[in-house]
């Protein structure tokens, strides 16, 4: 019993990724705690001793971490025969978990950390696919603990890795929340289910009648699909666009100081050519325009709100030329760097609490905007925009200052952003003089307008939001007479929009609610890497000839397939689910059912689809080059070289499948198979031919 007494207990800690675990453990244990490898060997666990906050016992602490998610949902093997199950099944079929990646053993190696121990804290990311993890991590550790209860089990609620936000989070440890996790089990199997099935019926009964798809997997995704169909509803307005002519009435005028002043015809354009002219010959003989009223308005541009993830990737990829996915790698590695929180984020609104002052200090001493820190600490902070608190995470800020020598250049760039962006938050709008001068030449009105800053506000540390010097005017007064130099008729067209940008792209998903911050960067990056879309100059996405069929395809047989609304619904009900307000089983059944009526619909309307593909890609007959003999018709088989490779017969309507890496495939001597009468094909591949 003495002995009993005094055995230590024992605490795991679990974070999300390895060098998070490494951070958290340098913090909590004073940089005092023995490292070793797991012996899954990408995880490491850190050890010491430390007085255990929710009891106030001494005991011994262990952090290791997971490698993103342990268990992913799948369906069981026999059902990924594409061959031998009807894609209907899949709304149906039993699912399991499997385990994430096979070669890290995670489960097992969790259990075994966790033998033993007798309270578990689960340090995962606080959003909702960290939640989905926790239980993941309590799944695995289930038999290895002493018990398992909710007086055991604690997580740990934090933004960003600094001393301050770590020992605050150990100090208030709450408890995981299922809700949010069943949110994301319902996510997953939904996009499993309803993607799998219509993937397979669309991508096997199209391989296997046009040969220049260039596209391995013809996918469909709940929200992929979507996104894809806002490119290509911009596409079809600019095809659809008739361009009609119109004429603009031009006029340059001097000052006495003789500097040039283009004016803006008040009628702005006309549409009839005749009338033009008229209004032309009334303007032409002038020699001077006459200002008949000044006015002058204070005006005021507003500064940011705080900095939510959907701003981050709007900016970055408007602004510095990152596509969303490769802006939020370098967040994340920012984050768990220390240098700024948690870059996951729906909130636009500091809470009350947030110290806003201390992270101004932090930066006062950095060369490229030290001196605005200093004048606005001089000055104090002016009140921020009422923005949205989502109540997850604060927005996102810089947590420590860095020099530009210590970032590379694109991390460097988007620190750069969001550091100013915070500083721009505090700072005053910036407000200006707007001066209007009201001209008659001859019969017609004439408009002039200048900008003349008198506070820059927020616009000295976003410099790019500046006004330039060029927009203000010179001093004009009433009465005065300016001589007119040139007047001109200029013809001109209306212009389509332009292509969506990935900017434009993400506002829509947003608006419609379409993804979520975490995953709207990922459909953008699908529709990209699957050949449905290609990011051109300015990065604008413009859709591909498969990427336009499939979604005209969609709109002619269901438009609701591609159609935002269906998503954004589902979106809304995995929501409710996370607040508790809506029940697991029952969103799950009635989405799959709905879907599945959907997807029956579809494939008996698929012909409807077909047409279209017809007309845009070559069948499997006409594509290709003979060959190899075929063994059962002796006839020459052609060999398709766009994705997916393969050789189809074209007597026997028969396709079959070779290797899918870069490589050579040629005769083999014309040997033939001595069991079908195939004849042999050599692939080579590799450096050395192999």
């Amino acid at each position: 019993h003495f002995y009993k007494r005094f055995i230590m207990k024992g605490v795991l800690m679990v974070a999300e990724k390895p060098s998070l675990a490494q951070s958290i453990s340098t913090i909590l244990s004073n940089k005092k705690c023995d490292y070793r490898k797991g012996f899954n060997g990408a995880c490491s666990v850190n050890e010491w001793q430390g007085k255990f906050p929710p009891t106030g016992e001494v005991v011994k602490y262990k952090m290791t971490s997971v490698c993103g998610h342990v268990m992913s949902i799948d369906f069981p093997g026999k059902f990924n025969n594409w061959d031998k199950v009807d894609p209907v099944e899949l709304f149906s079929c039993p699912t399991e978990k499997k385990e994430a990646t096979a070669k890290l053993k995670m489960p097992a190696f969790l259990a075994a950390e966790a033998k033993g121990c007798d309270y578990i804290v689960l340090w995962l990311d606080c959003d909702k696919e960290g939640e989905n993890i926790c239980f993941e991590v309590l799944d695995a550790v289930r038999s290895s603990m002493r018990r398992q209860d909710r007086n055991t089990v604690f997580r740990a609620k934090f933004s960003s890795i600094t001393d301050k936000d770590i020992v605050a989070a150990m100090n208030h440890l709450g408890e995981p929340d299922e809700n949010q996790s069943r949110s994301v089990d319902a996510r997953q199997e939904l996009d499993l289910r309803i993607g799998c099935a219509f993937t397979r019926f669309q991508t096997r009964f199209f391989q296997g009648k046009y040969g220049d798809l260039d596209s391995s997997l013809i996918s469909y995704g709940p929200c992929q699909t979507p996104t894809l169909g806002f490119c290509v509803d911009r596409h079809d307005t600019i095809q659809t666009h008739k361009p009609e002519p119109y004429w603009v009435l031009q006029v340059s005028v001097d000052t006495k100081d003789e500097k040039r002043l283009n004016l803006e015809w008040e009628r702005i354009r006309c549409f009839d050519r005749e009338v033009a002219v008229m209004f032309l010959q009334t303007v032409k003989g002038q020699t001077e325009a006459k200002v008949i009223s000044v006015t002058t308005k204070e005006k005021q541009k507003e500064k940011p709100l705080a900095l939510n993830t959907v701003e981050l990737m709007r900016v970055a990829s408007s602004g510095l030329g990152m596509g969303p996915q490769h802006a939020m790698s370098i967040a994340e590695k920012l984050y768990l760097q220390g240098y700024i929180s948690y870059p996951r984020t729906e909130s636009t609104q500091y809470a009350d609490s947030f110290d806003l002052k201390d992270v101004v200090r932090q930066q006062q001493h950095n060369s490229d905007w030290g001196d605005i820190c200093k004048e606005l600490l001089a000055g104090g902070l002016a009140k921020q925009r009422k923005g949205h608190d989502a109540g997850d995470h604060p927005p996102i800020t810089p947590c420590r200052a860095v020099g530009r020598g210590e970032l590379d250049g694109e991390t460097w760039k988007l620190y750069d952003f969001i550091v100013r962006h915070f500083l721009g938050t505090v700072s005053s709008n910036c407000k200006y003089d707007q001066t209007v001068a009201t001209m008659m030449c001859g019969e017609e009105k004439f408009i002039l307008t200048g900008k003349k800053v008198t506070e820059p506000g927020f616009t000295g540390v976003m410099t790019w939001q500046a006004i330039p010097a060029e927009e203000s005017i010179p001093q004009l007064n009433q009465g005065d007479r300016l001589a007119v130099k040139d007047v001109r008729l200029v013809d001109r067209q209306t212009s389509p929009p332009g292509y969506l940008t990935e900017s434009d792209l993400i506002t829509l998903m947003e608006k419609h609610g379409v993804g979520t911050d975490a995953s709207i960067p990922v459909h953008i990056n699908n529709i990209c890497t699957r050949n449905y879309c290609t990011v051109e100059a300015g990065r604008k996405l413009v859709p591909t000839s498969l990427g336009i069929v499939l979604v005209h395809g969609y709109l002619k047989i269901d438009p609701d397939l591609v159609k935002p609304t269906m998503r954004g619904a589902v979106e809304k009900q995995l929501d409710l689910i996370a607040q508790g307000k809506a029940n697991f089983e029952s969103v799950l059944s009635h989405t799959l059912e709905v879907f599945k009526l959907k997807f029956l619909y579809f494939v008996k309307g698929i012909t409807g689809m077909d047409q279209l593909f017809e007309v845009s890609f070559s069948s499997l007959a006409d594509s290709g080059r003979p060959f190899s003999r075929c063994g059962k018709c002796r006839r020459f088989m052609k060999l398709v070289e766009a994705k997916p490779k393969r050789l189809f017969c074209p007597t026997c309507d028969e396709t079959y499948n070779v290797p899918q890496q870069n490589g050579a495939l040629k005769l083999h001597q014309e040997l033939k198979c001595p069991l079908d009468d195939f004849e042999l094909v050599y692939f080579s591949a590799g450096a050395k031919g192999k």
